[in-house]
């Protein structure tokens, strides 16, 4: 059954509770006490599911994509934690859930994508070709299976690596799949009709964080530890060009002074799949 919408839910409700009713006028009937009681447990339960814990506690999701190789594969089928950001801020290097922005799906209606939260509000990140991931300067620290990038980001308007890193908005995060070259993610973004990058993902737009992978059999297991990936303590990592690595404003900057200068590279050419698609929803 299609439950993806909340009119089909109310419908069903509705089902149900017209036929407790016409059940309960049968009360009298000794031998359909059990039916009875047993139509009242099922309304509660699917009350209590529908109306409680699938919005507001934990939803099921279905991976159709390999934009999150190797941590989630494609056909996995994993369970999101839809509360626990109402108690606690996300943290680096987890792996979240969210509403994607129009520019992202590409105009194609209301999808839910999930990435790997790599940037928190304030940030300066770079991204270098066969190397990896830098934020303040540091580089990021993650499991040796996840591929290096084949990028560099950001970019000026020749493809070239820019003079100044991205620094991430107040209230919004950057996020990247771990199958680095084969993602659609904070790095691709931008509007449509400027061309001007969006890296950036609002806060509002989370809906959870990955808990576990519950089907296939052979995959059960937790989606793992944000320690696994982290910014290491200490003094920044050398490079070739130091320069480079350095924030390009001081930490606390506001958000309006930060200028995006970035074009799409060469390796932007085509789409990958990144959406993920609600247990609830045609597979």
């Amino acid at each position: 059954m299609n439950l993806d919408q909340p009119w089909k839910i109310a419908a069903v409700i509705g089902l149900l509770a017209f036929l407790r009713i016409v059940w309960g006028l049968w009360r009298t009937a000794p031998g359909r006490t059990f039916m009875v009681e047993l139509l009242d447990s099922g309304l509660i339960a699917f009350v209590l599911v529908f109306m409680l814990v699938r919005p507001l506690v934990v939803q099921a999701f279905y991976i159709p994509s390999e934009s999150m190789e190797p941590s989630l594969v494609k056909q996995d089928r994993i369970l999101v934690n839809k509360f626990v950001y109402r108690l606690n801020d996300p943290k680096r290097g987890d792996i979240i859930v969210f509403e994607a922005p129009d520019y992202a799906s590409y105009g194609n209606g209301k999808k839910d994508f999930v990435k790997r939260l790599i940037g928190l509000p304030g940030d300066a990140i770079r991204i270098k070709r066969g190397d990896g991931i830098y934020i303040d300067g540091r580089r990021l620290e993650e499991p040796t299976e996840i591929p290096r990038p084949d990028y560099d980001w950001p970019v000026d308007t020749y493809g070239l690596p820019a003079d100044e890193p991205y620094q991430v908005p107040d209230g919004c995060y950057f996020v990247l799949g771990d199958n680095r070259n084969k993602s659609n993610d904070s790095h691709r973004w931008a509007d449509p009709l400027t061309g001007r990058p969006r890296p950036e993902l609002e806060a509002g737009r989370l809906v959870g964080k990955a808990m576990v992978i519950f089907w296939p059999p052979t995959r059960v297991r937790l989606t793992g530890d944000n320690r696994q990936v982290h910014v290491r303590d200490g003094t920044r990592v050398a490079s070739a060009d130091p320069a480079a690595l350095e924030p390009a404003f001081p930490y606390g900057a506001s958000p309006k002074e930060v200028t995006r200068r970035s074009s799409q590279s060469a390796h932007d050419a085509g789409y990958w799949g990144s959406h993920i698609t609600s247990m609830c929803e045609p597979q």
